[in-house]
């Protein structure tokens, strides 16, 4: 029960190439390779963008507003 010899393998390729057919799994190879070369460009082009000194988006807190429509309440639990 340990590893599969080379001859497992190689059975286990022809039984994939003659359900599937040589055409389509070209394709699907293909659509791979270029699924995977977005992701790399994308995380390329997203640490490009972090290395512009740009830093991320936080949330400061905001000095209280002395607008007379604002309302502030203390939200208490009821016993």
């Amino acid at each position: 029960m340990g590893s599969f010899s080379i001859w497992h393998w190689l059975i286990v390729l022809l039984v994939v190439v003659l359900i599937f057919g040589t055409k389509k799994l070209k394709n699907i190879g293909s659509d791979l390779g270029g699924a995977v070369k977005g992701f790399k460009d994308g995380v390329k082009s997203g640490g490009e963008s972090a290395a512009e000194g740009t830093p991320p988006s936080q949330v400061t807190s905001q000095p209280k507003s002395t607008d007379a429509n604002t309302v502030d309440v203390e939200a208490k639990t009821k016993t």
